[in-house]
């Protein structure tokens, strides 16, 4: 019923957009969902048929069945992005979303690891022995020196590492690339880890690997951030995303320009820069009580 359209937009979001396959597996199931619904009580509903009053009943099942705010408002988010592109290509004129407005979240603060928590992961903890423990030693290196993505990292070849210039090249979303500066000791665990893969006959291009010389997965990365940030904080969610955000917090805590710290992270607009600002603020809240006579 409606697949022509769902296939047309997605091999817009695949090859205009150039979206991973990550997000466009997310704007499938979401689209899919909601016509499965649409077409539940009428199944000669035609897209130009759909108004604000299905996609309201939509909402209104999704969140009767404790679907999170958040989520509610990314599948609206896929709609919206659908139903523009039937606009522009002339397939409908009016747009159904032009009414709707998601459900409101409760704004949060990006989840951190403490500093000192962070110096702890790489001085006292130990890793296991072997080339699984450095490389994984390594990967928790990167992610906080550098605040990449988990897939930006498994996609690292050994040739986006630059040694002379001490700088990585790493393809963002959109396949938008972006070049970043690597500390000097960031640089020598990438030279000792290049040395030994290179000594294992672990020939594959690609930089991360298993010991057998598989292409390292982004659940494999998962686990060992899980594990080893485990040792050093009490945070409930221990991903590599939370290297990201530790990463921009502990940037701008220390002084650096916001601008730089969005070039860092390859955010297309500042306002998705902008969260990691809170930290900083609550930080200055309690250094201001602590230190201020009048403070309490």
């Amino acid at each position: 019923m409606f697949d022509t359209h769902l296939y047309s937009f997605i091999d817009y979001l695949k090859y205009e957009k150039r979206y991973s396959a990550h997000t466009i597996t997310s704007y499938n199931n979401d689209l899919n969902q909601f016509f499965a619904f649409s077409g539940q009580d009428n199944l000669s509903i035609t897209i130009s048929e759909i108004n604000y009053q299905h996609i309201r009943s939509w909402v209104s099942e999704l969140i009767k069945h404790k679907i999170a705010a958040r989520s509610v408002n990314r599948k609206l988010s896929s709609l919206k992005s659908f139903f523009k592109y039937l606009q522009r290509q002339q397939i409908i004129s009016i747009n159904p979303l032009s009414k709707i407005s998601g459900p409101k979240t409760p704004k949060r603060l990006p989840v951190f690891v403490d500093e000192h928590q962070m110096e702890d992961l790489f001085t006292k903890v130990k890793f296991e022995d072997g080339f699984n423990g450095q490389r994984d030693k390594l990967i928790l290196d990167i992610l906080y020196q550098t605040g990449i993505r988990r897939s930006e990292l498994t996609h690292l070849k050994e040739v986006d590492v630059d040694l002379f210039n001490s700088t990585i090249k790493v393809l963002g979303k959109r396949n938008k690339e972006r070049i970043i500066p690597i500390s000097i000791s960031l640089k020598r665990n990438l030279e000792e880890y290049l040395r030994v893969k290179q000594e294992l006959n672990l020939s594959n291009l690609m930089l991360l690997v298993s010991e057998k010389g598989h292409t390292l997965s982004e659940q494999a990365v998962y686990r060992s951030v899980k594990k080893y940030l485990a040792q050093v904080t009490t945070i409930n969610k221990k991903s590599p995303h939370i290297l990201r955000h530790t990463f921009a917090t502990h940037l701008l805590n220390n002084g650096a320009d916001i601008n730089a710290v969005k070039e860092l992270l390859g955010h297309a607009n500042l306002s998705a820069t902008q969260i990691y600002t809170h930290n900083t603020i609550e930080k200055l809240k309690r250094s201001y009580k602590q230190a201020h006579p009048r403070g309490d």
